[in-house]
């Protein structure tokens, strides 16, 4: 009883860590969005967007996907360097995500991710697009 006991407390314990660094690197972009005001109807996708990169963060795409290497799926960079920012390809870009599939990028499919707004599909879909390199 007491192994269980101490067991749950250093798992409390941790969550309770990761709880705290979650609060503040949501505050800290939070910050950051309020300092800085980009018109993105001009540019739809060329500025990124914060919100976009907070929502992959908090999601489970950073399992097969990172930003400048490749994991399971292409990296974020080459995804950018592939579309152009486009309405056209960011509303596509954000059905791939949602509706998942295979075949772009090789035969490992993506997982579906339905329970995912389009709207903020399409926010993730502003931020990766942003990353362009080339």
């Amino acid at each position: 009883m007491k192994k269980i006991l101490i067991v749950l407390g250093v798992c409390s314990v941790i969550l309770a860590c990761n709880s705290a660094e979650k609060s503040e690197s949501t505050e800290d972009t939070t910050a950051a969005v309020e300092q800085v005001a980009v018109d993105t109807s001009a540019a739809p996708a060329s500025a990124g967007s914060a919100k976009g990169e907070q929502l992959i963060s908090g999601s489970d795409c950073l399992t097969c996907h990172k930003v400048d290497a490749k994991i399971v799926g292409p990296s974020y960079a080459d995804v950018a360097n592939k579309y152009e920012a486009s309405e056209a390809n960011i509303e596509m870009l954000a059905g791939k995500i949602i509706n998942g599939g295979s075949g772009s990028w090789g035969e490992i499919p993506m997982a579906p991710h339905a329970a995912l707004s389009t709207d903020d599909a399409k926010e993730m879909v502003k931020y990766i697009l942003s990353l362009k390199t080339k």
